[in-house]
């Protein structure tokens, strides 16, 4: 006696969209449990040090905007997945087939905008930490690195804009044939910008990495210059998952949707990271460039006195492990000279 069949009418295609979308959700749901902890262990810090300047309040109400947007990212996937499944399970063609008739509803619309918006502001905090880097080789050789990830991200808020407003027209979906093609080209952009930002930052701690290690005492290396720091610093970990939505996404194969879960988790994951060095003082600046600077270079001068038995010069830095000031700095230091 064979099994009835009790399953769903649609082609396989269709269900496998399905079962993918429903996982990505469920992706979705763990990164948003996972950026919850990180939003409160960042703001708890930041709230310490809230009189310590007008940065940290920025911080402060930047990670809350984005925990914002995202909880509305997450009650409109879920609200989405209620109204798909359950409120209209007998649709004609099936559930996937409604969602894709009724991309004008409002919690569509908003499942779009809330998803551009969350990637532009993350987005804008890798360019800024890449600023930041940068910025100790001099404002000028800043601006000039910065020229090209500013035009391309620029760009991708355009294009991102469009794709918002295409994806939600009535008929159309991010598959359809045009919000495909605007949505990888979106997604190309926002992309480029990152691997660009992510390759210029890591390049910069590279090469000061290769300059000053051997000269660097073992916990100052460790905390600045470790395979861990370039990471998190770089927000390497969303151009992975990124890379992998971005392919899928353009070839329409339906795991997009569970890589689509990750990308969106990661970018925020790394950015509650960078938040959570800034913060705690561990993230680079640009002074803490110049002070492992003088740190190499007190060590080469003690080295070369004990060679030598002459006279040298000790620079010593004396730095704060957590705190943001007014100047804009994480790390504050004193640079003494001791003559010997």
């Amino acid at each position: 006696m064979t099994q009835p069949y009790y399953g769903p009418d649609e082609d396989q295609a269709t269900i496998d969209i399905e079962r993918f979308f429903l996982a990505g959700d469920f992706v979705s749901g763990v990164g948003y449990g996972v950026q919850l902890v990180l939003w409160a262990s960042c703001a708890l810090y930041l709230w310490k040090q809230q009189k310590r300047g007008r940065k940290t309040g920025f911080l402060l109400c930047y990670i809350t905007l984005l925990l914002i947007v995202e909880t509305i990212f997450g009650i409109v996937q879920a609200r989405t997945v209620q109204v798909i499944y359950i409120d209209n399970r007998n649709y004609p063609g099936g559930p996937w087939k409604y969602f894709l008739d009724t991309q004008s509803l409002a919690i569509n619309v908003m499942f779009y905008a809330t998803l551009f918006l969350i990637t532009f502001l993350c987005d804008l905090l890798v360019l800024w930490r890449c600023w930041v880097i940068w910025s100790a080789s001099g404002r000028k050789t800043a601006y000039a690195v910065m020229v090209f990830p500013v035009i391309l991200l620029v760009a991708s808020f355009v294009m991102g804009t469009i794709w918002t407003l295409q994806s939600s027209h009535p008929g159309l979906s991010m598959y359809s044939k045009e919000p495909l093609a605007f949505g990888t080209a979106y997604y190309t952009l926002s992309l480029g910008v990152n691997i660009i930002l992510t390759i210029l930052i890591v390049t910069r701690l590279l090469m000061f990495r290769r300059s000053h290690l051997e000269h660097l005492p073992a916990e100052h290396s460790q905390q600045y210059l470790s395979i861990v720091t370039l990471i998190i610093e770089s927000a390497a970990l969303y151009s992975c998952f990124a890379i992998a939505f971005l392919v899928s996404y353009a070839l329409n194969n339906p795991i997009n949707q569970i890589w689509l879960g990750f990308a969106q988790a990661a970018q925020q994951v790394a950015t509650y990271l960078i938040i959570y060095r800034v913060a705690d003082g561990k993230a680079w600046t640009s002074r803490t460039m110049n002070e492992a600077a003088m740190t190499s270079i007190k060590f080469n001068a003690r080295s070369a006195g004990q060679r030598g038995g002459t006279a040298t010069v000790e620079l010593t830095t004396d730095s704060s492990t957590t705190g943001v000031n007014l100047g804009g700095d994480v790390e504050s230091a004193e640079l003494r000279e001791k003559e010997k």
